[in-house]
């Protein structure tokens, strides 16, 4: 009995401990969304109550739907945001498995050449990648802010997956090759399934950024029909007079594919950043 207490307390302290910082981490949220339903003298009156029949108002949304093309941005973002985070999860995860698996002259360099990108921020190299986008004609389209994207997050994912994959198992990979398994097949077949934690993780720290990224949509596709939600949401706030009502429906219904793919990815990102912290 006093064994179960003392497994059993720390569970449910630990419980307890997650579900307050999931309170607080929602807080915002909560407030934005609940903002967005009220008035605009209702926000600035009582900003942390909820709306009220008096206070409800939908003209943020309204506004939100028919000026600019609020769908067009929400697809826009959506392209840049699945198709960067694919491309640095196979690229990531290939470059990943040769440094962890295979030893060759300067192993140790070119990871540490690619854990440079972490530390080194690539908003420093804004001009220089302007200008190779206007020499390749790529200003304008989705593709410049993929290529850049995909650049921006391979240092992070080769990192972390390196590290998960020092950790698979060499005899069930040598097992593969003696069963007849090309190098591709033990990648996709053996190692992948077993990385999905860190793949998670990977996914999770990369899609928030790029999704709320305004800086290369601002420098490298500001034309209205390549704009993202972020760029897109930036017609609501003046110089003199912002649209608060817009700016927040705008933020909500923005929220929305985050928290969807979050919670997605929340068991395997909870395993990912705890994997090896509790034996």
């Amino acid at each position: 009995m006093n064994t179960a207490r003392r497994t059993l307390g720390p569970t449910i302290a630990a419980h307890g401990v997650m579900i307050l910082y999931t309170l607080i981490a929602l807080f915002p949220v909560f407030v934005i969304v609940t903002n967005s339903f009220k008035s605009r003298r209702a926000i600035f009156r009582d900003p942390l109550g909820l709306p009220t029949s008096e206070t409800f108002s939908l003209v943020g949304y309204e506004t939100v739907l028919k000026q600019g093309d609020f769908f067009l941005y929400f697809q826009n973002s959506m392209i840049v945001t699945v198709v960067s985070l694919a491309l640095i999860l196979i690229f990531g995860a290939m470059a990943a498995f040769a440094l962890a698996e295979y030893r060759f002259p300067g192993n140790a360099l070119m990871g540490l050449y690619l854990a440079l990108g972490i530390m080194i921020p690539i908003r420093i190299g804004t001009v220089a990648i302007l200008e190779m986008m206007v020499s390749t004609g790529l200003v304008n389209t989705l593709t410049a802010l993929i290529l850049v994207y995909t650049a921006q997050g391979l240092p992070l994912a080769v990192f972390i997956l390196s590290a998960f994959m020092k950790g698979v198992s060499d005899d069930l990979k040598n097992a593969g090759r003696i069963d007849g398994l090309s190098e591709y097949k033990i990648f996709f077949r053996l190692v992948l399934p077993l990385v999905r934690p860190a793949m998670a993780t990977v996914a999770v720290f990369n899609m928030i950024p790029i999704w709320n990224d305004l800086w290369f949509p601002l420098i490298l596709a500001p034309a209205e029909e390549v704009k993202t939600l972020t760029l897109g949401s930036q017609v609501f706030i003046g110089q003199f007079v912002t649209d608060w009502n817009a700016v927040l429906s705008a933020l909500s219904m923005a929220i929305l594919p985050v928290m969807v793919l979050y919670v997605v990815f929340s068991r395997q990102l909870i395993r990912g950043i705890t994997s090896g912290a509790v034996k």
